[in-house]
C-alpha cells in the first residue's frame, strides 16, 4: 500500500503557485462570464460585492493543480521537484515576467503581491476542513439546470455532483440512469485494477530457456508499454531483454536457438468487439509499442496485424545483433521446466493508470482489465474482465447496479455506467482510507494543460477542472473533480447520448460550460 507523504508537495508548491498565476486570468474571465447569469437566476440583477473572489479564484486554481503533488506519492510522471512535467512545461509557456514566484525581469513592473494560497490542499481528503460549508443544492440546481438544457447535450443528459468531503450528493439529474459511458469507463478500470493489484504492481515480460532443446520462449506478461524503441524512457525495453537473454545464453555456451513466443496469459479472442480499428491493437499479452506502425505513442494509429508475432520477430532481430542466431519465431507455450534467462518490468501500476487516463490509452485499458481478471481468479478474456471489474467495485461498496463493463476502454457501446457510479468512483479514490486508489485522480487530464483536455477550457476553468473525457459517435461524457470558489473538492459526472446530429465540438463545449459554471459558482 502506498502512504502519502508531504515531501512531494513541499517541493512542488512553488511550481503549483506559478501555475495558479498562469491560469488565474482565464478562471477570472470564466467567473466573470458566468456570475451575471447566476445572479439573474437568484433574482438579483445588481452587482454583488464579493471582496474575496480573487482569493477564492487563486486558491481554487492552486488546489486544483496541486492534486497530483499534495495527495499522492512520488510515483508517476514527476520531475525532480515533484511537479508533473506536462503541467510544469505548459505553465512556464503561459507565464509572464514579474509574475508570482518568477522573480522580476528587466523592464518588468514591480513584483506583485503573492497570490493568496489555498488552505491545506484538498482538505476533503482528510483532516479538518477550514473552508466554508458545502455548496447549497438548490443554488447548484439553479446554476446547472439551465445549462443542461442546451440542445447540444441531446434529449436526455444525466448528471451528478458530490461533495467529496462529506460524500453527500449535491445535485443530480437522472444520476442513476445507466448509459453508454465511452472512455469514462477507464475510471472504473483504474479503480478496479488498483484495488486488485495495488499501485506498486508491475507487468513483467521474460525470456525462458527450455532445457535440453535450446528453445527460447518469449513469454508475454500483458505489458502493452513494452517498447522496441532505442530510447525506452522508463518503459520496459525489448532491446534490454534481448541483451540480457543473449548474455545468459552466451554464459551457457549457446549461440543458436529456436525462438518461440507465448501468449497464453490471456484467454479467449484477441479481437475487440468493435473489430479492426486504429484506436487499439489486438488484445494480446505480448506486443511492442502497442503494435503501432509509426512513431506515435498515443492516439489512433495503424497497427500490425499480429502484435505478438511482430514483437517476437523484433526480439529475434535484437538477439542476432548480440551474436545469437535465431530462426523465425513460432507460437508455443513455456513449460514449468523452462528457466528464466532475463526479464524486464513495466513502470508501476500507478504510472500505468495515470498514462491510461491522461492519454485515454485504449490498449493499456484493455490490458489492465485483463490483469484485474487474472489477479482475482477470473478468466483473462472480455467476459472475465467484466465480472472481475464489477466484483472489485462491488467489494468497495460502490453502486454498480445497472453497470456493465464489456471492455476496459469504453470503446464497446454495450458498456453501461451511471453518473452516480462515476462520482462514487472518484470520491472513493479520494478517500484517505484508500490511498492505493489515488492514481485514479492524479491521472485525470488537467483542463487546458494535459492529455485529452489540453486544447479545452481555453476560456474556462483551465487548471481547476481535472476530468476524463468520453467520446463516441452520439455519446459524450465528462467526469472528474474540481475545486469550487469556496475551496471545496467536488466530484462530477455529466453524460449525454443521442447527439448524433450535433457537432462533437459543440457538445464538448456545452459540457465544458457546465463544469466551468460549477467551478465558478459561489453556491454556499
Amino acid at each position: 500500500m502506498v502512504v502519502p507523504e508531504l515531501r512531494p508537495w513541499r517541493a512542488a508548491r512553488p511550481h503549483v503557485v506559478r501555475i495558479a498565476g498562469a491560469v488565474r486570468p482565464r478562471l477570472a474571465r470564466a467567473a466573470a462570464t458566468v456570475r451575471p447569469g447566476l445572479a439573474r437566476l437568484r433574482g438579483d440583477e445588481k452587482p454583488v460585492a464579493r471582496p474575496k473572489t480573487w482569493g477564492y479564484t487563486a486558491g481554487a486554481a492552486t488546489a486544483g493543480l496541486a492534486l497530483a503533488a499534495g495527495v499522492v506519492t512520488a510515483a508517476g510522471p514527476w520531475d525532480s521537484s515533484g511537479q508533473r512535467t506536462a503541467e510544469r512545461d505548459r505553465a512556464v509557456a503561459l507565464s509572464r515576467p514579474g509574475g508570482t514566484d518568477h522573480g522580476s525581469a528587466a523592464g518588468a513592473p514591480g513584483r506583485p503581491r503573492p497570490a493568496p494560497s489555498a488552505g491545506p490542499v484538498l482538505t476533503g481528503l482528510g483532516g479538518v476542513s477550514t473552508v466554508r460549508s458545502g455548496p447549497d443544492g438548490k443554488a447548484l440546481a439553479d446554476a446547472l439546470t439551465p445549462l443542461l438544457k442546451d440542445p447540444a447535450l441531446g434529449p436526455r443528459p444525466a448528471a451528478a455532483v458530490v461533495d467529496v468531503t462529506t460524500g453527500r450528493r449535491l445535485f443530480g439529474k437522472s444520476p442513476d440512469a445507466a448509459s453508454t459511458p465511452a472512455s469514462t469507463t477507464k475510471i472504473a478500470t483504474a479503480v478496479a485494477a488498483l484495488s486488485a493489484m495495488g499501485p506498486d504492481h508491475r507487468l513483467t515480460t521474460r525470456a525462458a530457456l527450455e532445457p535440453d532443446t535450446k528453445e527460447v520462449v518469449l513469454v508475454g506478461g500483458g505489458d502493452p508499454t513494452l517498447t522496441a524503441r532505442e530510447k525506452a524512457d522508463g518503459q520496459a525495453s525489448l532491446r534490454d531483454l534481448a541483451a540480457g537473454t543473449a548474455a545468459a545464453l552466451a554464459d551457457r555456451g549457446i549461440r543458436e536457438v529456436t525462438l518461440s513466443y507465448d501468449t497464453t496469459l490471456y484467454a479467449g479472442s484477441d479481437r475487440h468487439p468493435i473489430g479492426e480499428n486504429d484506436n487499439l491493437a489486438r488484445v494480446t499479452p505480448l506486443m511492442a509499442d502497442e503494435g503501432r506502425t509509426d512513431d506515435s505513442t498515443s492516439g489512433p494509429a495503424a497497427r500490425v496485424p499480429d502484435p505478438a508475432a511482430d514483437a517476437a520477430r523484433r526480439f529475434g532481430d535484437f538477439l542476432k545483433g548480440h551474436g545469437i542466431k535465431a530462426g523465425a519465431p513460432g507460437l508455443s507455450k513455456a513449460t514449468t521446466r523452462a528457466k528464466t534467462l532475463a526479464k524486464v518490468s513495466s513502470p508501476p501500476l500507478s504510472a500505468l493508470v495515470e498514462r491510461m487516463l491522461t492519454q485515454s490509452d485504449n490498449d493499456l485499458a484493455e490490458a489492465l482489465a485483463r490483469q484485474t481478471a487474472i489477479a482475482t481468479g477470473h478468466p483473462a478474456d472480455f467476459a472475465g474482465a467484466d465480472k472481475a471489474v464489477g466484483a472489485r467495485l462491488r467489494a468497495l461498496g460502490l453502486p454498480v447496479k445497472g453497470a456493465a463493463f464489456k471492455d476496459g476502454s469504453g470503446l464497446d457501446r454495450a458498456d453501461r455506467l451511471t453518473p452516480g457510479l462515476l462520482t462514487a468512483l472518484l470520491a472513493k479514490a479520494a478517500d484517505p482510507s484508500h490511498p492505493e486508489l489515488r492514481p485514479a485522480l492524479t491521472g485525470l487530464p488537467v483542463a487546458g494543460f494535459t492529455g485529452t483536455l489540453t486544447s479545452r477550457y481555453t476560456d474556462g476553468a483551465a487548471g481547476v477542472v481535472r476530468a476524463k473525457t468520453g467520446t463516441l459517435h452520439g455519446v459524450n461524457a465528462l467526469a472528474g473533480t474540481l475545486v469550487d470558489e469556496q475551496g471545496r473538492l467536488l466530484a462530477f459526472a455529466f453524460m449525454t447520448t443521442g447527439t448524433e446530429g450535433v457537432a462533437p465540438t459543440a457538445t464538448q463545449k456545452a459540457l465544458d460550460r457546465v463544469a466551468s459554471a460549477l467551478a465558478a459558482c459561489g453556491c454556499g
